[in-house]
């Protein structure tokens, strides 16, 4: 089951992430904390990093040390696909560094965890 999950899991959130990166927000409201586009790029990069884990490890069988890292390259990359295509694709979002910075820590946050788990797991065996 959770292979199957794991798979559908990831592309779906990635679509998912795509379309509210790509879609306009004038109407949403403000959260008036300075941070909380920065916070929310930070978690939903880590979650992306996390779901695509599952995918590569559980569905698509790579070792876990593969899919920590591919799965953290794939949400930077797609980070930074992302913020370029805000900036020339659409014409009510623009391109920000810090966002793509946000995302890439993100990234990088979750695989730090995923490295500190399997190093947990291979400990208790």
């Amino acid at each position: 089951v959770l292979k199957k999950i794991s798979l559908v899991a990831a592309v779906g959130y990635t679509i998912v992430l795509a379309a509210v990166c790509l879609m306009s927000l004038k109407d949403l409201p403000d959260l008036e904390i300075s941070f909380a586009g920065k916070i929310f790029h930070f978690l939903a990069y880590s979650v992306l990093t996390f779901l695509w884990f599952n995918a590569l490890f559980f569905y698509f069988k790579a070792s876990i040390t593969k899919a920590i890292i591919y799965s953290a390259l794939f949400a930077i990359i797609f980070g930074i696909i992302i913020e370029a295509l805000q900036g020339s694709a659409t014409t009510y979002r623009s391109s920000d560094v810090y966002d793509a910075i946000a995302n890439t820590l993100g990234a990088l946050f979750a695989m730090l965890i995923l490295l500190a788990s399997k190093r947990i797991l291979i400990k208790k065996i």
